[in-house]
């Protein structure tokens, strides 16, 4: 359960503001079609989380206990500097002509790969023996950070404090990972 709500928070944390988010936001401003464009979040989260989770399974076994460790402290730590990043529009794929779903499907896919919250289900399907939970936190992360700014798309920005929401969780996340990877070199 641990990696469930780890990666749910994290994600969700890891999505505040972020390019992902942004792209979510222009797109949801062009077509006008709800169903679509979280439908397309979805699909993206739910096949980036579950190839994050299916490579942490994957790799977990091949590492020692203290190595495993810190793969999910270097995760944390890439999150918390992530959120801590400047970030800036991502191209909003004025020139695509696919459609909303395919559209917020492929392109929040994209942004997604290699993300922090990617790298942090990784980080957390290697370090735990729950794959499965931590792909499925990891979504509903996503897919939680992504539908408000859908539906409250003209307000959200300004309701939300979402420098403060980034520089927190950055805080948190940092001074998490820090601590896991001094125990995980045996200096804690």
């Amino acid at each position: 359960m641990d990696a469930l709500l780890i990666a749910l928070l994290g994600c969700l944390f890891g999505e505040i503001g972020d390019k992902g988010q942004l792209l979510v936001l222009a797109l949801a401003h062009r077509y006008q079609r709800d169903g679509a464009i979280i439908a397309g979040v979805a699909v993206a989260a739910i096949v980036n989380a579950a190839l994050s989770a299916a490579a942490g399974a994957w790799i977990g076994p091949m590492l020692g206990h203290d190595a495993r460790l810190l793969f999910m402290a270097l995760s944390l730590l890439f999150l918390g500097v992530g959120l801590l990043w400047p970030v800036k529009m991502p191209d909003t794929l004025d020139d695509w002509r696919i459609g909303p779903f395919l559209t917020t499907a492929l392109g929040v896919f994209i942004l997604g790969f290699g993300d922090g919250p990617q790298f942090l289900i990784l980080g957390i399907a290697t370090r735990t023996a729950d794959p499965a939970l931590a792909a499925i936190g990891g979504a509903i992360g996503v897919i939680a950070a992504s539908v408000p700014v859908i539906l409250m798309r003209d307000r959200f920005l300004s309701v939300l404090p979402v420098r403060a929401i980034r520089l927190v969780g950055g805080g948190i996340a940092i001074l998490a990972g820090a601590g896991m990877a001094m125990s995980a070199i045996g200096r804690l």
